[in-house]
C-alpha cells in the first residue's frame, strides 16, 4: 500500500497557480531583448566572415606552393634536376618519362597533382623567371598579373 504525504496546510491553490506561471517560459520582452542582440552580433560578424574567403584560398595557395617546393627539392636531391617543363609537376605523382632521366626517382613526392584553391592546376616553370624553377597560381581570375585575390601567387614572394 503506497504512502502518501499529506499536503502542507500553507500551500493553497491560489499558490500553485501563481508557481505555474512564474515558471511558465520567458516574457516577450525577454525574447525579444535576445533577438535584438542576436541581430547586433550578426550584423558586425557577418561581414567581416564574408571577407576572409578570399584570404584563405590566397594563404592556402601560399601553402601549397610551399609543400609543393619542398617536394620539387626532393626530387632533386634523388635526381640531381628538377623535372623538365614537358614533365611539369606531374613527376612529383608517377615517375616521368623523357629528360633529364629519373634514375633515382623514389616518389611518389605526392599524392596526387596539386591544384590551386581556385581548381585550376599550379603552374611550373623550369629554368623559372625568379629562380632556378617557378611554381605559381595565377589567383582567382587565373590570368597573369591581377590584384588582391586575382595576383599571382608563387614561390618566389
Amino acid at each position: 500500500m503506497p504512502i502518501r504525504c499529506p499536503r502542507p496546510a500553507s500551500r493553497t491553490r491560489a499558490a500553485a497557480v501563481v508557481d505555474a506561471r512564474g515558471a511558465r517560459g520567458f516574457t516577450l520582452i525577454e525574447i525579444l531583448v535576445v533577438v535584438v542582440i542576436l541581430g547586433i552580433l550578426a550584423a558586425i560578424v557577418v561581414p567581416r566572415v564574408m571577407e576572409r574567403p578570399g584570404e584563405a584560398r590566397v594563404t592556402r595557395a601560399r601553402q601549397d606552393i610551399q609543400g609543393i617546393m619542398t617536394a620539387l627539392n626532393l626530387y632533386k636531391l634523388d635526381n640531381f634536376a628538377y623535372p623538365g617543363n614537358d614533365q611539369g609537376l606531374d613527376a612529383l605523382v608517377a615517375r616521368p618519362s623523357g629528360q633529364p632521366d629519373t634514375p633515382n626517382w623514389k616518389g611518389p613526392y605526392l599524392d596526387r597533382a596539386p591544384k590551386d584553391p581556385w581548381g585550376r592546376p599550379y603552374q611550373y616553370a623550369q629554368p623559372g623567371q625568379h629562380g632556378a624553377v617557378d611554381v605559381f597560381s595565377y589567383g582567382s581570375d587565373g590570368r597573369p598579373g591581377g590584384e588582391g585575390e586575382a595576383a599571382d601567387i608563387g614561390n618566389w614572394e
